[in-house]
């Protein structure tokens, strides 16, 4: 049966590669990249220098063209349903076109697929249709909140206390999560963290590539230069990936105080 690979490969330094993502690569006959545009080539020109790293020289290499789809939809949930069937769609024909019984296909995954990514979803849709059949494997990677972490040399939890990853639409449509002092936000166009100047914030984009940006303070006192900086690069770039974490300064006792010493 033929075989995929969902492969995650980090968040943009091409040594966040895993041991295993690399000896998968190079047992790959053929690698499936998702075009989103002209902007985002950036995207594409990584995963082939990737590949050219690490693969074998008969590798074959097919692209396929994102759908496009609304950014700021009355109807999110059900806007990302139908994006998610168009790109299936997309993805099902190149497999049945282009691998083979008995070879093993790839998808680069940026951060790790676990973590806000549609792929295994995609996969399972497709699969439930029972037109295109496969095995798969998902093989973990570095995602953008463990290089966010890393670059600004902190922990994402304090001792015994829990942290939430959530989105910025969530953010902003419910405000800070309950239960938790401690909030890393994905996807956020809305740059909800404006709402919340006594917190502190650990801010990154294109987190781990040449083009990194990094951030931190007390919101209130670098919210305007972050925003700046933020609508900047996705001017110059045409788009941008960022990541944050916010933190709610508390006391012993779980009172909202001084910071908690790290």
């Amino acid at each position: 049966m033929r075989k995929i690979y969902v492969i995650g490969i980090g968040a943009g330094d091409p040594d966040h590669l895993t041991l295993q993502a690399a000896k998968a690569i190079g047992r790959t006959n053929v690698f499936f990249l998702i075009d989103k545009g002209e902007t985002k080539q950036s995207l594409i020109d990584l995963r082939e220098r990737i590949i050219r790293g690490y693969s074998h020289p008969h590798k074959r290499i097919v692209e396929g063209r994102d759908p496009d789809r609304d950014r700021t939809p009355a109807d999110y949930t059900g806007t990302i349903a139908g994006w998610r069937h168009q790109r299936g769609v997309m993805l099902e024909g190149l497999i049945a076109e282009h691998l083979k019984e008995d070879e093993i296909g790839a998808l680069l995954v940026w951060g790790d697929p676990s973590l806000y990514d549609s792929t295994i979803a995609i996969l399972e849709e497709i699969l439930g249709r029972g037109a295109t059949t496969f095995a798969y494997e998902v093989i973990p990677g570095i995602s953008s909140v463990s290089a966010l972490a890393a670059k600004h040399r902190i922990g994402l939890n304090r001792v015994g206390r829990p942290f939430q990853v959530t989105t910025g639409r969530r953010l902003a449509d419910e405000g800070w999560p309950e239960g938790v002092d401690d909030v890393v936000v994905m996807l956020d166009a809305q740059q909800a963290f404006t709402a919340h100047p006594d917190a502190e914030i650990y801010w990154g984009a294109y987190v781990s590539t040449e083009d990194e940006l990094l951030a931190s303070g007390r919101v209130g006192e670098v919210a305007e230069e972050i925003v700046k900086t933020r609508a900047e690069a996705r001017e110059r770039h045409g788009w941008i990936m960022d990541t944050y974490l916010l933190r709610r300064n508390v006391v012993e006792g779980g009172g909202i105080g001084e910071a908690a010493p790290q």
